[in-house]
């Protein structure tokens, strides 16, 4: 188990995390987001489709979207996150496409994060619905832009010679909406769990049944505490950690 602690030290200047649809990070990672922010850490969000296929209510897509960007906006205001980027792919269209990837790719080298966050490209069978089809195209599409495309200087050479974006190397990648089996790292969000639930909520256009929501997403952050073997009453999210670039990384290895 990776211990989580040094992430929140000297460490840590930026993270950039990535979600499929406005909602995603809210679910998979606001709590530690949350904290990320009051240890004075820099979050930046990137949301990759408009999620204009989602909701309940019989609107046009189009308005869908700009409420959901809205949402999305107020949602990260209550985990410290004052930047939001959107892509603008079309929601249940995303693939990881070189299109995409470059999208990523050029985020990735203005931010220089050192933790980028996404969403876990392998599904997971435990809970099929963590794995629509947009959240493992997240998942691909970030990490074949980190490895090699971030740091190669010939991958995407445009980037470079009309942007001006030098290759980076990215230090961390954190997986959320991971398989229970993939789980390496988790963080104690007890005292963040307010925050996170509060921009779950600012997300109304998806939840017919907010009591549920609060119970489903309490059971799941309880249920990983006791995974983590935190202290009793202890509410956690869970993360598969991949270090990209450690201290005993080499070139092409």
């Amino acid at each position: 188990m990776i211990n989580t602690v040094e992430f929140f030290g000297e460490k840590t200047e930026r993270v950039l995390a990535f979600g499929a649809h406005p909602d995603d990070l809210d679910f998979g990672a606001a709590g530690t987001i949350a904290a990320f922010t009051a240890a004075g850490i820099e979050v930046q969000y990137c949301i990759m489709t408009d999620g204009d296929a989602g909701g309940f209510d019989d609107r046009d897509p189009r308005e869908t979207a700009l409420l959901r960007h809205a949402e999305q906006e107020q949602a990260a205001l209550k985990v410290g996150v004052k930047t939001v980027h959107f892509l603008g792919e079309r929601d249940g269209y995303l693939e990881p496409s070189h299109d995409v990837i470059r999208k990523v790719v050029r985020l990735i080298r203005e931010v220089k994060p050192s933790i980028v966050m996404a969403m876990h490209p392998e599904r997971n069978w435990d809970r099929i619905q963590r794995s629509h089809p947009d959240h493992l195209a997240c998942g691909e599409a970030v990490t074949r832009a980190i490895y090699p495309a971030v740091e190669n200087p010939f991958a995407y050479p445009e980037l470079l010679r009309e942007e001006g974006l030098e290759a980076y190397k990215v230090p961390w990648l954190w997986l959320y909406g991971a398989p229970r089996e993939r789980e390496n790292g988790f963080v104690d969000i007890t005292d963040y769990f307010g925050q996170k639930m509060d921009a779950l909520r600012a997300h109304f256009t998806q939840h017919p049944d907010v009591a549920a929501m609060e119970r489903f997403v309490h059971q799941q952050c309880s249920a990983n505490g006791q995974r983590a073997q935190f202290a009793e009453h202890r509410l956690a999210e869970g993360f598969h950690l991949v270090a990209v670039n450690a201290d005993d990384t080499i070139a092409g290895f």
